[in-house]
């Protein structure tokens, strides 16, 4: 066996040493996308050069390097999907990818990789697009730096900018994308990295995830979107330092968790949302060093969670900080900075000396009825509330912070 692989390894190296580069230009030789990748050989490079290429329907079927000389365009004149890639080690990089096909009964893409693994989509701008770059079964494979821009205006005829299903170990980092109808979209996907990416003004979400164990979102922005990120169906997802942003509407959130379990929330900023994260059926979660802020709920939680942690947060000026649509409690909030919290430190050692109740009999009402809203800053609230915070009857007895904060808590 031993034997075998050096043999392959050999056999892989000389290859490489005589890959060879391919031209693509109007005056050359090869002038077509697809006649390139006709007469390479595995392990070729084709550089692409300025221009434009009227093609769609290429099939990648070897082992390439495909590289853009100046951002060439690929024109796929709306007639279907523009780059199919069915090859392992292909690399995809500085092509302008524009006038993806649009069908209601297949997903056409400005690039699928399908069935691969090793693969590299890079520095691309994919602009007039249906699906944007679409992962089907492969694994092992980055896409990174590219430029998406779609057109979305309505769910039903739009497709997604990123999107990965059944697939594994991919890392999307750095990307742009917008005007779509989910910006990254991950189904059956596991140990997949989404880093430092931005997913603005898409219909839908920002970020959807079902059914993807073990991945780890960081650092992304996710800003102005339909409804903010959907995580649903998940095990073991860490989503640490985002920053989830102006996810306003009647029906929209920062971040909706839907039977999500033993996962980490660590780090991340969550303003200016109709509601920070709305959760429901989701257990055995740490959060912990995220900022809440000027949202009109920081937290909504609706039912079935339990043994979630939620300590040193900073909750500053949200309309209300949590709503509970039970009396029955069993998660531990500790450690908190509340704003609206108006309590006394008399020992001086950061620690209120009065525990602090998060919900507001208020917000019950507002959940139950909520036209009751516009009564938001009227004195009859501020009574009910006390009454509700010296003898609680709708809201969780033991639903307290023990040792609020009484400065912001920094890390």
């Amino acid at each position: 066996m031993k034997r075998f692989l050096i043999f392959l390894s050999t056999i892989i190296m000389v290859n490489t040493a005589i890959a060879q580069t391919i031209e693509v230009c109007s005056t050359c030789p090869v002038s077509t996308l697809k006649d390139a990748i006709y007469q390479a050989k595995d392990f070729d490079t084709i550089v692409v050069k300025k221009g434009t290429y009227k093609e769609h329907d290429i099939i990648v079927n070897k082992p390439l390097t495909i590289i853009g000389d100046k951002y060439p365009v690929i024109d796929g004149e709306l007639k279907g999907e523009i780059i199919t890639i069915i090859s392992d080690n292909v690399t995809v990089d500085g092509l302008f990818i524009i006038n993806v096909g649009i069908s209601y009964t297949e997903d056409y893409a400005a690039i699928r990789v399908k069935n691969s693994k090793n693969f590299k989509i890079q520095n691309l701008v994919l602009e007039k697009l249906f699906f944007g770059i679409y992962i089907e079964k492969s694994r092992d494979g980055k896409v990174f730096h590219n430029k998406i821009i779609g057109e979305a205006v309505e769910e039903y005829n739009s497709g997604n900018g990123i999107q990965l299903w059944y697939s594994k170990n991919v890392e999307i980092e750095h990307n742009f994308v917008q005007h779509v109808r989910d910006g990254i979209y991950l189904e059956f996907s596991d140990f997949c990295t989404i880093k430092n990416n931005v997913s603005t003004l898409n219909v839908r979400y920002g970020l959807h995830f079902m059914f993807s164990n073990d991945d780890l979102y960081e650092d992304n922005t996710f800003e102005n979107n339909g409804a903010g990120v959907a995580v649903m169906f998940s095990k073991r997802i860490k989503m640490l330092n985002n920053i989830f942003k102006k996810n306003w509407g009647t029906a929209s959130y920062g971040m909706l968790l839907k039977e999500i379990n033993d996962a980490e929330i660590i780090g991340n900023t969550f303003e200016d949302n109709t509601i920070g994260i709305n959760i429901e059926g989701s257990n055995r979660i740490t959060y912990k060093h995220n900022n809440f802020k000027n949202n009109g709920w920081a937290l909504k939680v609706r039912g079935a969670c339990y043994g979630n942690t939620l300590t040193e947060n900073n909750f500053l000026y949200n309309s209300f900080d949590i709503a509970y649509n039970s009396n029955v409690n069993d998660n531990t909030f500790d450690s908190n900075y509340w704003s609206n919290y108006t309590g006394y430190d008399l020992d001086k050692n950061g620690i209120g000396d009065v525990p602090y109740r998060p919900v507001k009999l208020f917000s019950y009402i507002v959940n139950r009825t909520p036209e009751t809203i516009i009564l938001l800053r009227s004195m009859f609230i501020d009574i009910i509330d006390f009454s509700e915070k010296v003898s609680p009857v709708f809201t969780p007895d033991d639903l307290l912070d023990n040792h609020p904060k009484t400065k912001k808590v920094t890390w």
